[in-house]
């Protein structure tokens, strides 16, 4: 059940904060979602030209683990909402940094510069939003299934 319940949470968080940094794209001319997919620059998959949908399904399979790992974190004790938030933001720390050295690392790709910040404020925006997704559909998973008991 866990396994199930971090692939949901995983799949719905990943799948949102795509399709926002997507919108966030095509609204600004930010290529905030071109970051977000480009695999360019890692050895043997970054030779490939890989379709959108594929590097979403790359980036996807990240969301999935992450769902999984705060799934099994989160049933370790029994926690607040607000722990789960905490626990959740703990989690994406790296979440930030991570523009900074994905913009420097893409080879081929049209990625924002790294000093471009309005991109890094859309790229915080847009994975603050899916830390936030992890706890409230953890909690909205955890109802469903007491009523449906």
């Amino acid at each position: 059940m866990k396994l199930l319940k971090g692939l949901w949470i995983g799949f719905w968080s990943g799948l949102i904060l795509g399709v926002l940094l997507k919108w966030v794209q095509s609204v600004t001319g930010e290529q905030v979602y071109t970051l977000l997919l480009n695999v360019d620059f890692i050895p043997v998959i970054g030779d490939v030209q890989w379709s959108e949908v594929t590097e979403f399904i790359f980036h996807m399979s990240i969301s999935l683990v992450i769902g999984i790992v705060f799934v099994f974190l989160a049933k370790r004790r029994k926690y607040t909402f607000g722990q789960l938030v905490i626990l959740s933001l703990l989690m994406s720390i790296p979440f930030p940094f991570l523009y900074f050295l994905l913009a420097d690392l893409a080879i081929n790709a049209d990625v924002p510069a790294v000093n471009d910040w309005s991109a890094f404020l859309y790229w915080v925006f847009g994975h603050l939003t899916y830390s936030l997704l992890l706890p409230i559909l953890y909690k909205t998973f955890e109802r469903k299934n007491a009523v449906s008991q």
